[in-house]
């Protein structure tokens, strides 16, 4: 587990647990705000310059990552890592699963009740009640030699 804050605020519920690999990164003046009986799978990392909720009762698949800022690249005369960063909120709502390898970024609210399928990447907001897949189509050929 890592943790790395600096004059920060962070809220845990009761009962909220993780497995190996959890990663809470705050800087600047981030906070992060957890709900009861939260539950982070394996190689799970919030990160968060501005702010993060999450509300109870929710699930998380390993490997999920959380990123409420993103960096600054439109000056072609300074390096990147030099721009500094943009950050908006996130808010995740209450009894929702986030499936395995999904990325969440900056700017999004997820509702209450929500089922967010393996592998996507979640940039825009997403209401109550509803499931997000990565649509995508698996090709199987069957290869004769």
């Amino acid at each position: 587990m890592v943790y790395k804050l600096w004059g920060i605020k962070l809220e845990f519920g009761t009962k909220v647990t993780y497995r190996k690999g959890f990663s809470l990164i705050i800087g600047n003046k981030g906070e992060v705000k957890i709900g009861d009986k939260v539950f982070f799978n394996n190689y799970c990392s919030l990160n968060a310059l501005e702010s993060i909720t999450i509300g109870k009762g929710t699930i998380f698949g390993e490997n999920v990552k959380v990123y409420d800022h993103n960096h600054c690249y439109k000056d072609k005369t300074r390096l990147i890592k030099e721009q500094g960063y943009t950050s908006a909120p996130i808010h995740i709502g209450e009894h929702c699963w986030i499936g395995s390898n999904t990325i969440i970024l900056k700017g999004v609210t997820i509702g209450n009740n929500v089922v967010v399928g393996a592998n996507c990447v979640i940039y825009k907001d997403v209401p109550s009640d509803c499931i997000v897949i990565n649509k995508q189509n698996l090709v199987i050929k069957n290869q004769t030699l």
